[in-house]
Parts: structure tokens; C-alpha cells; sequence
């Protein structure tokens, strides 16, 4: 792909506003030789005004989405776009999330622009588990584990029962979960269907991928290796 239509994609600005950064010669290669709009280059060799390349598409990055912030395009408020770079927002392929958080819920959330690789993670056959911590509003009874790994609950308004969950106690109000499907608001609604109410929900993990350190509001690009240990077994 030429770069003049590369970097217009990656939202840096319409192909007229990229034409402009070519002509004043703001896009170069690594040793400062001014590149032209219709070269063909390895875009880890380009810099634009100095500074690296965003990533072409293919990418996956990981954020620590914090409380408060929609995974969303268009929904009003504060949006998970809103912790990238504005033209992260804008570029094309879109970057979508890989399912999502509610409003209320933090921790970590994939992103991506590569169709396949977003439905290979979110498919029921990569089965990949999904670990949450809760905070809950009344002390856990002692029977939710045998209840959620049961497979036999159901919740309101569903069809089928939900597969087997695995409940850790970390102390009498808050619990480990992890689930091996992702129906809407899974969590809140096991919990309501034993009696309880879930006060604060965090994703500490996706498969073999942790959220690792980083400050919510973060985030950082995975690379292939990161990748591998997603799908690998934790």
C-alpha cells in the first residue's frame, strides 16, 4: 500500500491534509530522508514529524478500561476512544473492542482492528476463560461455588443454562469468577440470581492474557507473543 493512503487510514488526516505533510516534508525514514506519498515501505521504518508510525491494521492492544467509560463509538459521555490517541478513533479498519465492559465495570479489555482474530477470541470454540474480581453488597452464603459450577443455572430470560463456573472465596464479601462464555452482564446476574448484588466488578484476565501493571487509563500494543499466551492454556 502507498503511503499516502497508509498513513491518511491510520487517521492522521484526510489524503489532501497527508498530501500537505508530504509536501513539507514531515514524513521520513529512519536516517531523515524525506519519503514521497506513493513509495511502498516497511511502516516500522517511517516517522511522521519525528515520531514513529502507528501500527498498520492487524493490531491488538490491551487497555485498562477504568470505571466510568463505555465501549462504544457513539454512546454520549466518555467513551474507551477517549484514552487513545483521537486518531485511533478514526482510523480505518475501525478499532472495535473484543466484546465489552460495562460502564461500571474496569479492568482489562482487548482491542483491535482484525476481524478474524476479534471473532476467534470472542468464539465459543476458543472457549477462552474470563477472570473477574467482585465486591459484593452482602457477605457470599457458602453455596454460590456449588451453584455456579453446576451448570445447571439458569437466569432470567435465558434459554439455557449457563456452562460451569468456577468461584473463589478471597474473603466474605469478595469472590474470584470465572467464566468460559460471555452472556450480557454474566457476572451481576449470577450474583442477583443467588441473592446477592454485585457493588464493583474488575477483569483481571482474558485466557492466559493478565492485565498485568498497568494504571487504569493505559494501555500498550501486544505483539505476537503476547498473542500465543492469549490463547495459551493459563
Amino acid at each position: 500500500m502507498k503511503l499516502l493512503r497508509l498513513i491518511a487510514n491510520l487517521g492522521y488526516g484526510s489524503r489532501k491534509q497527508v498530501a500537505a505533510m508530504f509536501r513539507e516534508g514531515l514524513i521520513t525514514d529512519l536516517d531523515g530522508e524525506v519519503l514521497y506519498a506513493d513509495d511502498v515501505i516497511d511502516a516500522s521504518k517511517v516517522l511522521v514529524e519525528d515520531e514513529p508510525l502507528d501500527p498498520p491494521p492487524g493490531i491488538l492492544l490491551m487497555l485498562h478500561k477504568p470505571v466510568g467509560y463505555t465501549c462504544s463509538h457513539k454512546d454520549q459521555g466518555r467513551l474507551i476512544y477517549d484514552l487513545l490517541p483521537p486518531r485511533y478513533h478514526v482510523r480505518k479498519p475501525a478499532l472495535s473492542s473484543v466484546g465489552r465492559l460495562d460502564r461500571d465495570t474496569s479492568g482489562l479489555l482487548l482491542m483491535t482492528d482484525d476481524g478474524a482474530l476479534l471473532h476467534r477470541i470472542i468464539s465459543p470454540k476458543s472457549r477462552l476463560p474470563k477472570v473477574y474480581r467482585a465486591t459484593l453488597a452482602e457477605d457470599l452464603r457458602g453455596d454460590e461455588a456449588a451453584t455456579f459450577a453446576s451448570g445447571t443455572l439458569m437466569l432470567e430470560a435465558e434459554a439455557t443454562p449457563l456452562l460451569p463456573a468456577e468461584l473463589e472465596v478471597i474473603s466474605p464479601r469478595e469472590a474470584r469468577l470465572t467464566l468460559h462464555e460471555g452472556r450480557y452482564h454474566q457476572v451481576r446476574r449470577m450474583f442477583a440470581a443467588v441473592g446477592n448484588h454485585v457493588e464493583s466488578l474488575h477483569r483481571q484476565r482474558i485466557g492466559g492474557m493478565a492485565l498485568e501493571d498497568l494504571e487504569a487509563g493505559q494501555w500498550r500494543q501486544l505483539d505476537e507473543r503476547d498473542t500465543a499466551q492469549l490463547f495459551a492454556t493459563p
